[in-house]
């Protein structure tokens, strides 16, 4: 039952020494490639990252989180404009561009990226959804071109840590019928 991965999810920041399965990293693409999107246009890409200096790199550039990379797979979550921006030109995205189509590929890139952090929990991966960072800094590091605008990295691993639940509001806080 899918309910048992949404309760039992957290976000691990200590993972234990041990790589993951290339097979579980291959199920955790597949899950997110599975995921729906506006149009149809699937917008997102994933950037697989192993080594341990580009991981040191993505951790100084997402405000220096150590913790990071005890991790040992990083998956980098990147949304792809031109999949619903056909125009030729430079076209710049960051965190203020105007273009609407920014939040489209954005909310699709994000539903694709839930998908792996369930299915991780499925397989026992632990996960943590880092996208404290600026564009301008972690594209460079993995080549990225100044259309695609990355939506997060995951830290992927076997957990070395049982955070408690947070705590949640309680339904009748959050739900509304008809009308606000």
């Amino acid at each position: 039952m899918m309910m048992n991965e949404i309760k039992t999810r957290r976000s691990i920041r200590k993972y234990k020494d041990k790589p993951v399965e290339d097979e579980k990293i291959i199920q955790l693409i597949e899950s997110a490639r599975l995921a729906p999107s506006g149009h149809n246009t699937q917008p997102w890409h994933f950037i697989i990252v192993k080594s341990e200096s580009t991981k040191r790199e993505l951790a100084e550039v997402s405000h220096n989180q150590k913790w990071m990379t005890s991790a040992p797979v990083f998956i980098v979550c990147v949304a792809d404009i031109r999949a619903r921006v056909k125009e030729d030109g430079g076209l710049f995205i960051y965190e203020k561009s105007p273009q609407k189509d920014l939040k489209q590929i954005i909310r699709d890139t994000a539903i694709a990226t839930q998908h792996i952090v369930l299915e991780a929990e499925n397989l026992a991966l632990g996960t943590c959804w880092v996208a404290w960072f600026i564009q301008e800094e972690i594209r460079p590091i993995l080549k990225i071109p100044a259309d695609k605008y990355v939506v997060a990295i995951l830290t992927v691993g076997y957990p070395d840590e049982a955070p408690e639940a947070r705590p949640r509001k309680k339904l009748e806080e959050i739900i509304h019928y008809e009308k606000w």
